[in-house]
């Protein structure tokens, strides 16, 4: 009996061995890996790249393509109506950009053109685009502006705000075209969905949402909405685009944001643009939530709430 089970001990290191061999083999030949995935919206696992062991590359291809992103808005001849009007100056305006390189081209025809395409922002304009954007907000008659939070009693009036007596680039007051000018007009419908979305947004420079436009950001991010739904996006991609958007307003803000889900093993993807807009992680006091977790990506670009 001791010789069979000495003989049942051999046999079975010797297969073990054999079959610890074979798969060793078979993995140098077939190089097989298993991969686990992440993130609740199953997305499938990315190939490996040479960024794989870059997280700061990743983070950046998410949330600031090299490229920009084209914004779902043609931008036709706003730029002249807003000098047209006075909402613009464009002589100041240009005179500020001429000590921080001055306007290319396709920005000139932003300001000055009547053909322009479709909007596309990126590291290169994103201030630029802010500026065009926050005139647009400010100018463009809308109910937000006429009846919301900016209208308040207790702020002593609207003029009072960085958004509002911040814009020194127009002609005469900022005031004289606060809500003055229909340079679009919404159904109800594209309204009501302006003032949903409107109070889903924020910034990380304050903590009001988009329906109270208090600050430049908000302002600009208030007249993109217009633009979008009087050109016909749906719920979703505006809060999609305005993510892309406040991504390059705010890049070190996103992208600790990007470093955060990744603590969670979540990509960038894996969250809802609503959800990442929301009070919990796009005002200031939800991102102050996340730096308490994560240390802060450092990230040149964006502004402040200032031309």
């Amino acid at each position: 009996m001791n010789t069979i089970k000495q003989c049942t001990s051999l046999s079975f290191w010797r297969w073990t061995t054999v079959g610890v061999l074979g798969l060793f083999i078979f993995n140098a030949l077939f190089q097989v890996r298993i991969t686990p995935r992440f993130g609740h919206n199953n997305v499938p696992a990315v190939a490996e790249t040479s960024t794989t062991d870059d997280p700061m590359a990743q983070y950046m291809h998410s949330v600031l393509p090299e490229d920009g992103v084209a914004l779902p808005v043609r931008w036709g001849d706003f730029g002249k109506q807003l000098v047209d009007i006075g909402a613009i100056d464009a002589d100041m305006l240009e005179s500020i950009y001429t000590n921080r390189g001055g306007l290319n081209p396709a920005e000139r025809d932003l300001l000055h053109g009547s053909g322009n395409g479709q909007l596309v922002i990126d590291e290169e304009n994103a201030n630029y685009l802010l500026n065009l954007l926050w005139a647009f907000g400010l100018a463009n008659n809308n109910k937000i502006l006429d009846n919301g939070e900016m209208q308040d009693p207790q702020y002593g009036g609207a003029g009072g705000f960085a958004s509002t007596g911040g814009w020194t680039l127009a002609s005469g007051d900022a005031m004289d075209h606060y809500s003055m000018h229909s340079l679009v007009e919404l159904t109800d419908d594209q309204q009501t969905l302006v003032d949903r979305v409107a109070k889903g947004i924020y910034r990380p420079c304050c903590g009001n949402s988009v329906h109270f436009p208090d600050c430049n950001h908000g302002m600009a991010m208030l007249g993109l909405l217009e633009l979008m739904a009087s050109q016909g996006a749906n719920e979703q991609e505006m809060y999609k685009y305005a993510l892309a958007v406040n991504s390059y307003w705010f890049p070190e803000t996103y992208l600790t944001v990007a470093k955060y889900l990744d603590t969670q093993g979540l990509a960038w993807g894996d969250v809802s643009a609503q959800e990442l807009l929301g009070y919990n992680v796009s005002s200031s006091a939800g991102y102050r939530n996340i730096l308490a977790q994560v240390e802060p990506v450092q990230s040149s670009g964006g502004g402040g709430c200032g031309v």
